[in-house]
């Protein structure tokens, strides 16, 4: 039914939530392409001062530290589907996770994205920000927007 599913990860545990609904979907066919997705956002102001004082270098390390993780990261999680027998891939984009979802899913003839929601509200929610609530309200393309109880932060 969807040919490809687009699955940010933030490399929480929250975010790894969503992964066994991913199998449920994909599992009916197994032509499904899911895409393992994570957007290393820009160092922050604060992290590039702190940066900026120390060895030269040492802030293109850092974003290079960042991406490798990442890579790192949803490698593990391929190995972990296509040993169930499912098609994945993982992708490694930099800039803001919301922006980065929309333009993806746009560009990629997605037709599904699954992503979990950590659950936040009240002022940790208006502090944070909430990258599922912005991709929820500017993006065309079907969502499944997991909340499990056993993975929610904050009241």
């Amino acid at each position: 039914m969807y040919k490809k599913i687009l699955v940010p990860l933030d490399g929480s545990e929250f975010g790894e939530c969503g992964l066994e609904h991913v199998k449920a979907v994909a599992s009916d066919d197994k032509t499904s392409e899911i895409v393992l997705f994570r957007a290393v956002e820009p160092l922050s102001v604060e992290d590039v001062s702190r940066l900026a004082v120390k060895k030269d270098g040492l802030l293109h390390k850092a974003e290079t530290d960042n991406q490798g993780e990442a890579r790192n990261y949803l490698g593990k999680i391929k190995r972990r589907l296509t040993r169930s027998g499912l098609k994945a891939e993982a992708v490694v984009v930099d800039g803001d996770a919301a922006a980065e979802i929309l333009a993806y899913a746009r560009n990629n003839a997605v037709d599904l994205i699954v992503m979990t929601t950590h659950g936040r509200s009240g002022a940790s929610r208006w502090f944070f920000g909430s990258v599922a609530e912005r991709v929820l309200q500017n993006c065309p393309i079907p969502i499944l927007l997991i909340a499990p109880a056993g993975c929610r932060i904050g009241p």
